[in-house]
């Protein structure tokens, strides 16, 4: 089923994920005041700084914030200096028509990978036109049937929106709409360590029995956690990085640039 297997470089392998970059046709396309492809520059410089030797790059969704084919060349482009293999998805705002054009003659739309002893799971949580999210009967086959084939392999399942509340009030209705019908495969397999998503621009990090649910931030605008009301935070953008262990355990960071000089613009809605 993957469409590729990787051979860590020991008894780890590292995945990076990259989200919500929200990229424009135009280089200097602004999102709430931020220019979204020189922030995504400065946190892909981070990651070749921090990290030597990188297995696999998620990139979570919301790679466009217009849906242009241009946007997402740009970000194959940028994002080919990571050396790893790259996997995408899309979000609310990505474009399939797009996104496809600029993944033509790559595997980087492929949902399965395994990757040392883990097997790493991708979804697609988008609705079109919609901003929340549901997973359609194809994709929870999908995830079930990767799930039952690798019954040896440690799994990590990664989508754009949040399946559980993250107690920011504005974005409770902008989830996935069927999270139990998501948890009811899960929770079939044992061997699921772990759930990643995107969307919410900010970090999150729990339990759900033996499942790790994790979130991270954007590398444009970052959300604030706790809101009521949409507020975008003070913090800088950045990444997440996995450190998958032979085990089934694995260490998690999120590390973020520590400049970029702009000023919030609240004029502009519909992030």
């Amino acid at each position: 089923m993957p469409s590729a297997s990787i051979a860590p470089v020991d008894k780890s392998v590292l995945l990076v994920q990259i989200s919500d970059s929200h990229l424009f046709a135009e280089a200097d396309g602004r999102l709430l005041g931020m220019d979204t492809r020189d922030s995504l520059e400065r946190v892909i410089d981070l990651v070749l700084a921090e990290q030597p030797h990188i297995d696999l790059v998620v990139a979570s969704g919301d790679i466009s914030q217009d849906g242009t084919e241009e946007s997402y060349q740009r970000f194959r482009d940028m994002s080919a200096r990571l050396p790893a293999i790259t996997r995408w998805f899309a979000g609310n705002h990505d474009e399939p028509l797009g996104m496809l054009a600029a993944c033509n003659n790559s595997d980087l739309l492929e949902p399965v990978i395994d990757v040392g002893a883990w097997r790493v799971t991708l979804l697609d949580s988008s609705v079109p036109g919609s901003v929340p999210g549901y997973l359609e009967d194809a994709q929870l086959q999908l995830l079930a049937r990767s799930l039952s084939e690798a019954p040896e392999r440690h799994h990590l399942v990664s989508f754009h929106h949040h399946p559980v509340s993250i107690g920011c009030q504005w974005m409770e209705p902008i989830g996935l709409r069927n999270p139990d019908a998501l948890f009811a495969v899960l929770e079939r397999f044992p061997q699921v360590r772990a759930v990643l998503w995107g969307h919410v621009h900010q970090e999150f990090d729990q339990m759900r029995g033996g499942i790790r649910l994790l979130a991270s931030p954007s590398t444009c605008v970052q959300f604030a956690p706790g809101s009521e009301e949409f507020k975008v935070d003070t913090l800088l953008p950045g990444y997440r990085w996995l450190r998958l262990h032979d085990d089934g355990t694995l260490d998690t960071g999120v590390s973020r640039i520590t400049y970029l000089d702009y000023q919030v613009d609240y004029s502009i809605k519909g992030y």
